[in-house]
């Protein structure tokens, strides 16, 4: 026992600490924790500080309860429903895309049909946690495409509810056709259980758990996920989709923020376990048979990624730089893949399931963040003609949908068709540009005297707009960022 408790708190200790180093340099934590758990395993040669995994199960367990108990809790199910066709549509490209070249990969590895099912899933859904982090890290919350970055996420996760739900009876390894059929109706019956019970019995569920001690708030939450994701488990639905949905439930009560802040240390430090308990099970002599596998599914995903990001700029009418913000942002696989992975391992499945997915997620949790911090070189992959964007002149910039100085965007339209400096002085221009304070024309950046900057660096009026006819982008000088209204409300300029 000693022993035990020695080999857990050093393990999770030297976790912590590696995902604080990795911080520094802008590494996820996912990875960070696999990888002690992969290093201090009975599967690598050296210090071993826990020499049986399954010593863990227990407590890996209620660290992925709670990991999508969590979710489900923060789930913003009215912004999803309330975010337009074109977001659907979008997310619908990212992960028919992702899913459908899963599902291929899986086939022709040979694996086995519910291991490409799990391949399919593990190549599907991103990492909300990496996405999210790198939209924080790279300073790109107010960009105009990270809205529909954001929705594609959320939407991911309603997705991966179903997904579990329609995973869950072939990796139960149903017999005949009626078995199958039997158990996913089962599966789905669980989940429209459970949302019966988030549209009609929240109420009840808050009388339930409310207590004015956040103590015993605590003691009597975890005890109903854990008892709902134990029922899932009994019914034949995985133990991540009756966590989810109750979090769902809980996410229509009043104790919503409570529990939000409560959870959220209980999830952290017992997720952390569950990732590290799964890289104990990784034998590092089996990750060699795996790396081609793996170095093409890192390619294929990089591919169906920039692709769906170049469709949905197309459909928001975003630029280059959008299009590769959106494919890279969205790039990195983390604790959705691992839990499709532990489920497959319990379930039996091909003993190369547990490290393809382990050096997939580390391959792409380490090489999303490089990649999105330098999407801008990537513009040059996407041509003008793949987008119906008004900002090819300014293709290396972002959209803002939130400059600060669209109060002074006072004009938008002028007659005047000339540069008049230019004029004056006998020179030339390349286009013109509108002062949306004053309404002088000057012109552009490229044209020899570069008036239009020259007027921003002695008036200070911040906002320029494009006099070429079908580009009627705006340009902030103090920010410099392209201006655009807020996705859904209608422009004012012409």
């Amino acid at each position: 026992m000693h022993a035990d408790l020695i080999g857990l708190g050093g393990i999770v200790l030297l976790a912590g600490l590696l995902a604080r180093f990795g911080r520094r340099y802008g590494f996820p934590t996912v990875p960070c924790y696999m990888l002690v758990g992969i290093l201090l395993g009975p599967g690598t040669p050296g210090p071993v500080l826990v020499e049986h995994p399954e010593d863990l199960a227990l407590l890996a367990s209620l660290g992925l309860v709670l990991l999508l108990f969590h979710l489900g809790v923060e789930f913003p199910a009215e912004q999803v429903l309330g975010s337009g066709r074109r977001l659907f549509i979008a997310a619908g490209v990212y992960i028919g895309l992702n899913v459908s070249a899963g599902l291929a990969l899986g086939f022709a590895l040979g694996w086995g049909t519910s291991e490409a099912l799990v391949i399919a899933g593990a190549l599907g859904i991103s990492s909300s946690a990496i996405a999210t982090k790198l939209l924080i890290e790279l300073r790109r919350l107010t960009n105009a495409e990270t809205p529909i970055i954001l929705g594609i996420i959320v939407i991911e996760d309603m997705f991966l509810a179903f997904y579990l739900a329609l995973l869950s009876p072939v990796l139960n390894d149903s017999g005949s056709t009626a078995d199958f059929v039997v158990d996913l109706l089962v599966s789905f019956g669980f989940l429209v259980l459970l949302f019966a019970l988030a549209r009609w019995g929240a109420r009840a569920i808050s009388l339930l758990l409310d207590s004015r001690e956040d103590e015993l708030l605590a003691i009597l939450m975890v005890g109903l996920v854990v008892l709902v994701a134990g029922i899932a488990l009994e019914v034949g639905v995985s133990e991540a989709i009756g966590a989810l949905m109750i979090g769902l439930v809980v996410s229509r009560t009043t104790l919503k923020e409570r529990v939000e802040q409560l959870v959220l240390p209980l999830r952290d430090v017992f997720a952390a376990i569950f990732f590290v308990s799964f890289g104990l099970t990784i034998d590092v002599n089996d990750l060699g048979a795996v790396a081609l596998p793996v170095a093409i599914a890192a390619v294929v995903t990089l591919v169906t990624n920039m692709t769906a990001g170049i469709v949905t700029a197309r459909l928001f009418g975003f630029n280059q730089r959008a299009a590769t913000n959106i494919g890279l942002t969205v790039l990195g696989r983390g604790e959705f893949s691992l839990i499709l992975a532990t489920l497959a391992i319990a379930a039996g499945l091909d003993e190369r399931m547990g490290p393809f997915v382990a050096l997939y997620v580390l391959v792409l949790a380490i090489a999303a963040p490089l990649l999105a911090a330098q999407s801008k070189h990537f513009t040059w992959c996407v041509p003008d003609r793949l987008l119906r964007s008004r900002w090819q002149y300014v293709r290396a910039e972002t959209m803002s949908t939130s400059c600060i100085h669209q109060d002074q965007m006072e004009i938008t339209e002028t007659d005047v068709d000339v540069c008049q400096q230019c004029v004056d002085e006998g020179g030339t221009w390349v286009q013109l540009r509108l002062c949306m304070k004053c309404g002088l024309v000057a012109c552009c950046d490229d044209s020899p005297a570069r008036h239009s900057r020259a007027h921003y660096q002695d008036e200070h009026h911040p906002v320029i707009q494009s006099l070429e006819p079908g580009a009627d982008w705006q340009y902030c000088y103090v920010d410099e960022i392209l201006v655009r209204e807020p996705l859904g409300r209608s422009r004012t300029t012409s």
